[in-house]
Formats: structure tokens, C-alpha cells, sequence
């Protein structure tokens, strides 16, 4: 009689708890100290559909009363940073066509005319793009410089309004009301004569106010401050990004919220929040704004293959439509193109 197999199967067993165990304990903590604690912005930057696959493949494994509620527990707790979505498609495709991409420095890296190209291709009513900006990539923590692209923007997009503030350009083919700046813009402090640096670490939400029919639509341009850059691990530099970038998220988050919350017309958000489901800081968008989401599981960085949802809009109107497009080599995020009612 062999009595190997039921001693291995018994030691597998005591790793599977063990796993599941430690699975549970990170859950646990990243309830506690996700959006509280500037370090657990590492942590944080896990693909959110581990917290699927981790304890699904301890289920998958368990054997034992222990192993199996240890696993169903880290499942449950994790549901909220998964990533996954009960929304469903929708393919209405008349209203407001709005397109929103994070274009990575403008069109420096790629082809101009490709660039232009693919913005026209969209067809959009309302272009709410981030990084209207070049970046001197031997500098990767302070590389920004601004740009001066606005006679081509004017020439590609004839009809169109133009509104640069910063690192942030909106096109409209409504005509914009006004552009009341949003905290921390040094403008809504009263201070215009801030430099492009200035600018492009507190400017990170631009409010244009459009005249859409017989109504006045709020449209909420967004870059959230990066919490982590690509660099080497045991570098400082690596380890004081998100201590600096922590209380600047915050900051920028917090004067979008209250912006909204005081602006009792429609509202369009939409950008780059570099913030995935994974992570906290999305609590706070107001309760009268949805998700325009149509996906299951919406994913648009790193545009090649994509594991997180960086790229969000939200919106008080009714979305017929939205998808996530690739960005022709020309991005390293996908694009959002979605209409609304």
C-alpha cells in the first residue's frame, strides 16, 4: 500500500491554506490602508484581476474546510478591486460623440500627419485630450516642457473651439461658454502668472462649459498626478514618487469633487486618472454621476496589452454608447470614444 501520495497530498494542502492565508491577510490590509497610507500605492498597482485569479486558483486547489473558506473569504473582500463590471454593452450610436485618450506627449514620439490622422478619424464632437506636452525622456521624473502646437490644432480642425490649460487640450464644435478653473489650478487661487512647471503639476483638470442645443454641459478634462514611473525599484527616485504624488492626487481629486459637487448643470469627466480599480481613490466621485462604462471588464493601459483601467468618464447624462479603441501604435494608452444622450 503506498503511503506517500496521501502524505503529499496532505503537505499541498498545508500551502494551499498557507497561501490563502497570506491571499486573505493582503486583502485585509489592502482594505485598511488603500487611499490611506501614500506607500500602499505600490501595492496597490497590481493588475486588478488578481483579485479574481489569486483565490479562484485557491479554490481550485483546496481540499479542506479551511483552505476553501480562507479562499472564498480573500474572493469575497476582493470583489470591489477586480475590475470586473456588471455593466453591459450598448451600441446607440446618436448623441454628443465624445473621445478622450491620453495621447503620450502629443504627437512627439510618432508620425505627425499619422497623429492628426487618427485624431480626425474619430469624428467626435467634444476631444478631451491629455498630454498636450513633449517630455525630455532623460529626465523621467521632471522632463516636461510645454507645446506649441495650436496653429496646426486650429488647421486640422477647422469649426472647431481649441482650450489649452497646461498639459490639457478640449476641441469642441460647441461653442464654450466659459472656463472657470478647478482647484489646484493656480487660476482659481488668482494667480496667472505661474510658470508651465507650476502649471502642469496643479492644472490637471480643465473645465470647459459648452452650449450644447439649449443647455449649458459642464465637460471635466482630467490627468491625475502618476503615482509610480517605470524606473528602477531600489532607486529613491522610484520610492518618492508616490510620497509626492500621494498628497497631490488627493489635492487634485478633491477639487474635482467639490467643483462638481457645487456645479448643478450636466457633467461630462472623462481622462486619465491613473487610477485603477484596484484603488481607493475614486471613492469620492459624486453620488449623481455613472459610469459611462458599457464593458465587462474595461481595460485601457498598456495599450498593447492592457491589464488595468486607468481611463474613466463619468457622467450625470445618459451614455449610449463606449468603447475602448487602440491607439494605432501612436499611445501607450487606449483610447475612450463614447456618445451620450
Amino acid at each position: 500500500m503506498d503511503l506517500g501520495t496521501p502524505v503529499r497530498v496532505r503537505r499541498s494542502q498545508r500551502y494551499v491554506v498557507l497561501g490563502a492565508a497570506l491571499w486573505l491577510a493582503f486583502v485585509l490590509a489592502h482594505w485598511a490602508l488603500n487611499g490611506r497610507w501614500w506607500l500602499w500605492l505600490v501595492p496597490s498597482a497590481l493588475p486588478p484581476l488578481v483579485f479574481v485569479a489569486v483565490p479562484l486558483l485557491a479554490l481550485l486547489l483546496a481540499r479542506s474546510r479551511v483552505s476553501i473558506a480562507l479562499a472564498l473569504a480573500g474572493l469575497l473582500l476582493g470583489l470591489p478591486y477586480n475590475g470586473l463590471s456588471l455593466h453591459f454593452g450598448r451600441s446607440e450610436p446618436a448623441g454628443v460623440r465624445v473621445f478622450s485618450w491620453n495621447t503620450e506627449f502629443w504627437d512627439q514620439q510618432d508620425d505627425p500627419a499619422a497623429f492628426y490622422r487618427y485624431l480626425r478619424a474619430q469624428n467626435a464632437d467634444v476631444y478631451l485630450l491629455q498630454e498636450y506636452l513633449g517630455w525630455d525622456l532623460d529626465r523621467p521624473f521632471d522632463g516636461q516642457r510645454p507645446m506649441d502646437d495650436l496653429a496646426r490644432l486650429r488647421a486640422e480642425f477647422p469649426g472647431y473651439e481649441v482650450v489649452v490649460r497646461g498639459e490639457l487640450a478640449t476641441l469642441s464644435r460647441y461653442p464654450v461658454v466659459k472656463q472657470p478653473p478647478v482647484a489646484p489650478d493656480p487660476l482659481a487661487r488668482g494667480d496667472s502668472t505661474a510658470d508651465f512647471t507650476t502649471v502642469f503639476r496643479d492644472a490637471k483638470v480643465l473645465r470647459t462649459d459648452l452650449r450644447v442645443g439649449a443647455r449649458t454641459v459642464s465637460f471635466y478634462n482630467a490627468h491625475i498626478a502618476v503615482q509610480l514611473k517605470v524606473v528602477n525599484p531600489l532607486s529613491a527616485g522610484f520610492w518618492n514618487v508616490p510620497k509626492v504624488a500621494d498628497p497631490q492626487r488627493k489635492q487634485q481629486l478633491t477639487g474635482l469633487w467639490t467643483d462638481i459637487a457645487g456645479n448643478p448643470g450636466p457633467v461630462v469627466l472623462a481622462g486619465d486618472f491613473n487610477t485603477s480599480p484596484a484603488m481607493a481613490d475614486l471613492r469620492g466621485v459624486p453620488d449623481r454621476l455613472h459610469d459611462a462604462n458599457g464593458l465587462v471588464a474595461p481595460r485601457s493601459w498598456p495599450a498593447s496589452l492592457p491589464l488595468y483601467r486607468l481611463d474613466w468618464a463619468f457622467t450625470t447624462l445618459e451614455a449610449n454608447s463606449y468603447e475602448l479603441n487602440s491607439p494605432d501604435g501612436l499611445s501607450d494608452h487606449r483610447s475612450q470614444l463614447f456618445t451620450l444622450s
